[in-house]
C-alpha cells in the first residue's frame, strides 16, 4: 500500500512536466522573433544612417568641387587677353569648361567633375540652350550706373531701362527714384510719400542697390517680372515652366507685388523687345565694370593730367613725337575750329610746360579730325590733324589710340555696355542708339565675330566699320564698350553616377591683378539642373 501511494503521488509531477515544454517553446520563439526584428530594424537603421552619412559626405565633396570650379575660372582669368583668345575664349569653350576632372577615379561613383555653364541666348534675349563658358556682366544694364547715365544725358537712366521686356515708364522712374538722393518724385516715379502709405510702411533706399532682389521693394516690380519663367535657372524652359506662369497671358494673379502697387503686367500685349524667359535678373546687374588698362595690362595714359611734362613723357613712350606734342598743345590752346591757316610743326621745347593746362579733353575722340593753333614766340602756328577722320586712316591708328589713352583717371570704368554680346533689348536702350545703327550692328557683329581685327577690341569698332558717324560715336562712347572684366557663370560639381551634385552662381571681378569672387549663391536646392549627358561623363564618352 505504501508503495502504491508513493507511485500515485509521483505521477502528477510527471504530467505537469509534459505540458510545460510547449509553453516555453512558444515563449522562446516569440522572443527570438522579437529580437530578430529588433536586430533587423537596428541593422536597417544603421545602414540608412550609413548611406545618409555617405551621401552627406559626397554632398560636401560636391560643394568642394564647385569651389574648385570657381578656381578654374579664376585661373583662366589670370591669363592675359591674348592667351585667353588662344585658349578658345570665354564664350563657348567646352575644352576648358565642360566636365573638368577634379577627383579622378575609375569608378563613376568616385569620379568628380565640374562644368561651368552660361545660358545661350539669341539676339532677342530668348533662351536657346546652354553653353560652356562665361557671361560678360557688361552685356547687362548696371542698375547702380543709371544715375551716371542721367549725368550724361537727360533721363539717360530711364532710356536704358525702357526696352527691358515688360518695363513701363512708371516702373523705370520708380527705380530711378529709389536710388536718387532726393525725395522729389520723377515724372512717373514714386518717392517716400508713396512708400510711407503702404502697410507696413517703409522708405526708399535713396542709395545704390545692394542686391537685385531689392527691386521687389520698388513700386510696380513683380516677382514674375524679376525672375521670369526659368524658375530652376538652367537656361531651358521645362514643360512645367512654360505652362505654369501667368506672364504669357497677363492676369491679376500674384501677391508679392501687391505691396508695391501696380497691376501685374500683360506681356502678350506689351510689345517690348526681349524675352522674359530669364526675367529682369537676366538683363540687369550690380557688378559690370572694366579695367582702365591697355592690352598689356598697363594703366592707360590720362591725357587730362595736369603735369604737362609728365604727360609728354608718357605719350612719347607710346606715340610718335608729333602726336605727343599735338596732345600737349591741345591741352594748352584747345581745338582750332576755324577754316584755313598755314599749318606747321613745333617741338616740345617751344611750349611752356610749366603752364596750367586750360583745355580738358572730354573724350579721346575729341582728338580725331581736330587741329590746334599754338602760339609760339608771338607767332600762331596751326598744327594739322594727326588723327585724320577718314575711315581708312582710323582703322590704322584708332586701336593704338584707344588702347593707350583715356580721359578717365579711375582705375575702373563701371556700367558701360558690351556691343559684341548684349542682346537687342539692352542695345536698343542705349542713349543715341538708333534703329538703323542697331540693325547694322547686329548684322555686322554676326558676320565678323571670328575675324581677327584689332578694332574689335574697342567700342570704336562701330566707327571704323562705318556703322556710325564720328559725332554719333561721340554720343555713344559714354555708354558702350567692347567688353568688360567681370564675368558670371553657373558652376556645377557632380559625380558621374549622378548620386550627388551641387550648383552655384558666381560673379568674378577680374579688374584687379587677382580675380576675386564678388557674388556667390548656392543653387543646390534647385537641383543639378542639367542632365549628366549635358554636363559630360568622361568615363563613358571619353571627354
Amino acid at each position: 500500500m505504501g508503495k502504491t501511494a508513493l507511485s500515485a503521488r509521483g505521477a502528477k509531477p510527471a504530467a505537469s512536466q509534459r505540458r510545460r515544454p510547449a509553453i516555453v517553446l512558444v515563449i522562446v520563439l516569440v522572443a527570438v522573433v522579437v529580437l530578430s526584428l529588433a536586430a533587423y530594424t537596428f541593422s536597417d537603421l544603421m545602414l540608412a544612417h550609413h548611406e545618409a552619412v555617405q551621401l552627406s559626405g559626397r554632398q560636401i565633396q560636391a560643394l568642394a568641387l564647385v569651389d574648385s570650379g570657381v578656381d578654374v575660372i579664376r585661373n583662366y582669368l589670370l591669363n592675359e587677353e591674348a592667351l585667353r583668345i588662344e585658349l578658345g575664349g570665354h564664350l563657348d569653350n567646352p575644352a576648358l569648361f565642360q566636365a573638368v576632372p577634379i577627383k579622378e577615379d575609375i569608378e563613376p561613383s568616385e569620379q568628380g567633375n565640374v562644368s561651368i555653364l552660361s545660358p545661350l541666348i539669341d539676339l532677342d534675349g530668348n533662351l536657346a540652350g546652354v553653353r560652356f563658358g562665361l557671361e560678360d556682366e557688361s552685356a547687362r544694364v548696371n542698375l547702380n550706373a543709371l544715375l551716371l547715365a542721367d549725368q550724361v544725358q537727360e533721363n539717360g537712366g530711364r532710356t536704358l531701362l525702357m526696352n527691358l521686356p515688360g518695363m513701363t515708364e512708371d516702373v523705370a522712374d520708380s527705380i530711378m527714384d529709389w536710388m536718387d538722393e532726393d525725395d522729389e518724385p520723377r515724372e512717373f516715379g514714386a518717392e517716400v510719400d508713396y512708400y510711407s502709405s503702404l502697410s507696413p510702411p517703409y522708405a526708399p533706399k535713396n542709395g545704390p542697390f545692394e542686391s537685385i532682389e531689392e527691386l521687389l521693394l520698388v513700386r510696380g516690380v513683380w516677382p514674375e517680372l524679376l525672375f521670369g519663367l526659368d524658375t530652376n535657372r538652367n537656361g531651358v524652359l521645362d514643360p512645367h515652366e512654360q505652362s505654369g506662369s501667368s506672364l504669357a497671358g497677363g492676369g491679376a494673379g500674384g501677391t508679392a507685388g501687391a505691396t508695391t502697387g501696380g497691376a501685374q503686367p500683360n506681356l502678350a500685349a506689351s510689345g517690348t523687345l526681349g524675352s522674359l524667359d530669364r526675367g529682369w535678373v537676366g538683363y540687369v546687374t550690380l557688378y559690370s565694370q572694366e579695367a582702365n588698362l591697355n592690352r598689356d595690362g598697363l594703366p592707360r595714359i590720362n591725357v587730362n593730367g595736369d603735369d604737362l611734362q609728365a604727360l609728354y613723357d608718357e605719350l612719347s613712350e607710346v606715340f610718335s613725337d608729333d602726336v605727343a606734342v599735338f596732345i600737349v598743345a591741345y591741352r594748352l590752346f584747345g581745338p582750332f575750329t576755324e577754316e584755313g591757316g598755314d599749318t606747321g610743326s613745333i617741338s616740345i621745347n617751344q611750349l611752356d610746360l610749366t603752364q596750367e593746362p586750360q583745355f580738358p579733353i572730354n573724350q579721346v575722340l575729341d582728338l580725331v579730325g581736330t587741329r590746334v593753333r599754338a602760339e609760339v614766340d608771338g607767332q600762331q602756328i596751326v598744327l594739322g590733324e594727326v588723327f585724320p577722320s577718314g575711315i581708312g586712316e582710323m582703322n590704322g591708328y584708332l586701336p593704338v589710340l584707344m588702347d593707350n589713352a583715356t580721359v578717365n583717371p579711375s582705375p575702373v570704368i563701371p556700367g558701360r555696355i558690351n556691343i559684341h554680346e548684349a542682346p537687342r533689348a539692352i542695345l536698343a536702350g542705349i542713349p543715341g542708339m538708333t534703329e538703323e545703327i542697331l540693325e547694322a550692328l547686329l548684322e555686322r557683329r554676326a558676320e565678323e565675330s571670328v575675324i581677327d581685327d584689332p578694332n574689335r577690341n574697342h567700342e570704336t569698332w562701330l566707327l571704323t566699320q562705318g556703322l556710325v558717324t564720328l559725332e554719333e560715336m561721340r554720343s555713344l562712347m559714354p555708354f558702350v564698350n567692347a567688353g568688360g572684366d567681370v564675368y558670371r557663370a553657373q558652376v556645377v560639381g557632380y559625380f558621374e553616377d549622378g548620386a550627388a551634385s551641387a550648383r552655384a552662381e558666381v560673379v568674378i571681378d577680374a579688374t584687379a591683378a587677382l580675380p576675386r569672387v564678388v557674388f556667390w549663391r548656392d543653387m543646390s536646392h534647385l537641383g543639378r539642373g542639367y542632365p549628366l549627358e549635358v554636363l559630360g561623363v568622361r568615363l563613358v564618352d571619353g571627354l
